[in-house]
């Protein structure tokens, strides 16, 4: 347990200094924006982009990785869709019930690929980084569509495809796994390069993270914000656990679908929930109230996960 926390620490002292600067007189306000728009929109496709072009799958349960972060995902969705009747005889608006939803199916990517990277070095960073290209697509799918039915946001269909396909994130991950797979030359020059800004996507990427949170909303947390926090960190690594079981997923792998599951939400789902009517200021305290309380989950989460895949 010991070795597990301390090799997660490194992650979440980043978060935290990205806290503190966010917060220090010694940087502009202006630089976080841009910072979350060039890390949405560069550095992070540029890691995905690299690791999937450049990833060695032939050891790897690509098809049954895929296959359980998709139905695992999928499964969940289903699940937290099923508990709408209840939450909402209970008095709990659609907006905010828009906003539960995503934070209990969303996952902070940068926050999984910096402990997987960690943990398991290359393969990790791979290994996630193949659960992102597969969940991508059906997770933005459906989560755009329960903000639609439940914010009462006006969309046309077209521009609900728009989002989708343009999302740079998609369009990464489906770039690196053809490059890999058709075995695509790319002219090494330019991926050095590609390696060079990825380098920095994770260490910037966390600190973005730290400078998104609000503390004092973790300080007097709303009953629904507690609920997604235990349907994210507790509920999801077991579905997402069960389904690795089931598919035949052994060894690290089983361990960093675990992983995949049990970390936070993702920030940028506030500026969904904020643009298309959802509850943004529910999102935006529960983001806060995984983060803090993820740094004692996933350790649990691991230390599980790793008895399940040693057997």
């Amino acid at each position: 347990m010991l070795i597990i926390f301390e090799s997660i620490l490194p992650i979440f002292l980043l978060v935290l200094l990205g806290v503190a600067l966010k917060r220090s007189p010694l940087i502009n306000g202006t630089f976080w924006e841009g910072l979350e728009q060039c890390g949405y929109y560069v550095l992070f496709p540029a890691l995905l982009f690299h690791t999937l072009a450049t990833a060695d799958f032939s050891s790897m349960e690509i098809g049954a990785i895929g296959f359980t972060a998709v139905g695992a995902v999928v499964a969940m969705c289903g699940l937290v869709l099923a508990l709408w009747p209840v939450l909402r005889w209970l008095g709990v608006p659609a907006s905010a019930f828009s906003s539960v939803f995503q934070t209990a199916t969303r996952w902070n990517a940068f926050i999984a690929l910096a402990i997987a990277q960690k943990i398991a070095g290359d393969y990790g960073l791979t290994v996630v980084a193949l659960v992102m290209a597969a969940i991508i697509l059906p997770i933005n799918f459906i989560n755009v569509g329960v903000l639609l039915r439940f914010s009462g946001a006006q969309m046309g269909y077209g521009t609900f495809a728009l989002r989708i396909i343009t999302n740079p994130m998609i369009i990464s991950c489906l770039l690196g796994v053809l490059v890999n797979q058709l075995g695509i030359p790319i002219y090494a020059p330019l991926m050095t390069t590609i390696d060079l800004v990825a380098r920095a996507a994770l260490s910037l990427g966390l600190i973005a993270v730290g400078a998104g949170l609000r503390v004092s909303d973790a300080l007097k947390p709303h009953p629904l914000v507690l609920f997604s926090t235990a349907l994210k960190l507790a509920f999801f690594p077991v579905v997402m656990i069960g389904a690795a079981l089931m598919a035949g997923v052994t060894g690290p792998a089983l361990t960093l679908l675990g992983l995949s599951a049990g970390v936070p939400t993702a920030m940028n789902g506030y500026i969904l929930a904020k643009k298309m009517g959802g509850d943004a200021e529910l999102y935006a305290a529960t983001a806060t109230v995984q983060t803090v309380f993820s740094f004692l989950t996933i350790p649990l989460v691991l230390m599980a996960a790793g008895q399940f895949a040693a057997g």
